[in-house]
């Protein structure tokens, strides 16, 4: 029987909360609130009680008015209604109300935002918005100086948000408040990662428009809320028509289970924030302590001003999905996207001055309320076992020198791979390939290593590349859409057997 993988990506989404799921399950048949909370008849009552009763609770977890709360299907669709919503609206005032002192058209967010935020501001410059980006420090971090020096008298709307998704650098977001309210500018959080982990009070913090959802904090996945300040109500503009819902800025019968699910599982997150927070600094701490030494190893998480419960960490000379691969006992998130096409590492972490061999390589570990102390010990052991044994591959670690060799790719295109050969007479006694790419690249490589020994030369040109990368890729399993990588290997191999003597060497 099977051992489910240690789960280490709660950045990426939470289990529901058994308490919460129980809460959402009152909310599904005929014997409980299962009501359409806009009918005015006893069950539409009921539904819209039980509504109003998780809105509060959902309010006070970000220190709101209950009033202020719209539900959304996420934070994706928050941050679409207050990015778009609220410019457009903004614009819209200005060109009919010139006199009132409306501003320009201008918006200020950062590189380091989740496509959730970028999106939404690419869709705003193609309307005619001048949306400008800000790059963080080496830190991760846009500092309020930044934005200081950004905010100019056209400026309407800034979208800036909480913690990172990738590093968990937290940004200042109460200076960003200040600075935004004495200027006359509305301030936009994307809290998705930081509602329920960190402490947070719109008022205090001067913010105008708040997005954040459920699934991240032991919620179900479909909903969300954007808070709106008040006085900021009549500039946004809604996303979706057709009935009015939520005081006409989200149409849409509202599914009470999942609101009623996310309202406990705010109450449940606010009580518990504090202690969890200090229990799951103790296990980032004891990750890093347990993986620091290994070679080169470099922290992508800034040092101070981060989430506790998020660890992202390259690992120089391996790429990433290749270390990944290696790891079934764990469920970690990568820092690259390999596919047939492309290897495109993380934008974010290019965005804090990585370059992309450490982008690729790099790794995002994130814990939760299912984390103990042994699950934090597997991920050490397995993380120091298949590092180790990748930087062998890599030609990182020491390895005793060949003499022949051949060399094709490079580690920035995302395959690189060294054939090294020793020769006795005509015949080829040890062989071994140094590899940086997917792990199929690895696998075709390791195979590739046992047809070469043994071989004499005339037979290794004969044989071994006889069929070339498709005959590679039958033998091993590597799906066709991968050949274009595995050519990287047979120009390799091809360049150590013309070094080994084989003189103008081009292949069978």
């Amino acid at each position: 029987m099977s051992t489910a993988p240690v789960y280490l990506d709660y950045a990426a989404t939470t289990p529901v909360d058994a308490r919460v799921a129980a809460r959402m399950a009152e909310c599904l048949t005929s014997a409980g609130v299962f009501g359409n909370p806009a009918s005015t008849h006893a069950y539409g009552r009921e539904a819209r009680a039980c509504v109003e009763e998780a809105r509060a609770r959902v309010a006070a977890l970000i220190g709101a008015r209950a009033n202020d709360m719209v539900f959304t299907s996420g934070a994706t669709e928050a941050n679409n209604l207050a990015i778009l919503g609220y410019a457009r609206g903004a614009r819209r005032l200005s060109e009919r109300r010139p006199q009132a002192g409306g501003r320009g058209a201008a918006v200020i967010s950062a590189r380091t935002e989740h496509k959730a935020v970028l999106d939404p501001c690419h869709q705003l410059e193609r309307e005619g918005f001048e949306v400008s980006y800000l790059s963080p420090g080496t830190s991760g971090r846009i500092e309020a100086g930044q934005l200081a020096a950004a905010l100019h008298p056209g400026t309407l709307l800034v979208s800036l948000m909480h913690a990172n998704n990738e590093t968990g650098a937290i940004a200042d977001v109460a200076a960003f408040g200040a600075l935004c309210r004495a200027q006359g500018v509305a301030l936009h959080v994307d809290a998705a990662q930081s509602a329920g982990k960190l402490s947070i009070d719109v008022e205090a913090m001067q913010i105008d428009l708040l997005s954040f959802t459920a699934h991240k904090l032991y919620g179900p996945k479909g909903i969300g809320a954007l808070y709106v300040r008040q006085s900021q109500r009549a500039l946004l503009q809604p996303l979706m028509y057709g009935g009015g819902h939520e005081r006409g800025l989200r149409s849409g019968t509202l599914p009470v289970h999942q609101i009623a699910g996310f309202g406990l599982a705010c109450e449940l997150a606010h009580a518990d924030r504090a202690s969890e927070a200090v229990r799951l600094a103790q296990l980032r701490a004891r990750l890093w302590q347990g993986i620091a030494d290994l070679p080169g190893v470099l922290m992508n998480s800034p040092a101070e001003h981060h989430l506790p419960g998020i660890l992202n960490v390259a690992f120089a000379g391996i790429e990433g999905e290749s270390l990944l691969f290696g790891l079934p006992e764990l469920a970690v998130s990568s820092g690259s996207a390999c596919n047939s096409d492309s290897d495109e590492p993380s934008y974010v972490l290019q965005a804090l001055g990585r370059d992309r061999e450490s982008a690729q390589s790099s790794m995002r570990f994130s814990f939760g309320r299912g984390t103990r102390i042994e699950d934090i010990d597997t991920a050490v052991a397995a993380v120091r076992r298949e590092v180790l044994r990748l930087h062998g591959l890599s030609g990182r670690a020491a390895i005793e020198s060949l003499p022949v060799s051949g060399e094709a790719g490079s580690r920035e295109g995302g395959t690189w791979i060294k054939v090294n050969l020793r020769i006795r007479g005509q015949t080829i006694e040890q062989a071994s390939i140094n590899a940086y790419g997917c792990p199929f690249t690895l696998k075709v490589c390791e195979w590739l290593g046992g047809q070469l020994q043994g071989r004499t030369l005339d037979a290794a040109a004969g044989e071994a590349l006889a069929g070339g990368p498709r005959a590679w890729a039958l033998a091993t399993g590597t799906p066709v859409e991968r050949l274009t990588r595995l050519l990287v290997i047979e120009d390799a191999l091809q360049s150590a057997l013309r070094n080994a003597g084989l003189g103008a060497y081009n292949g069978p």
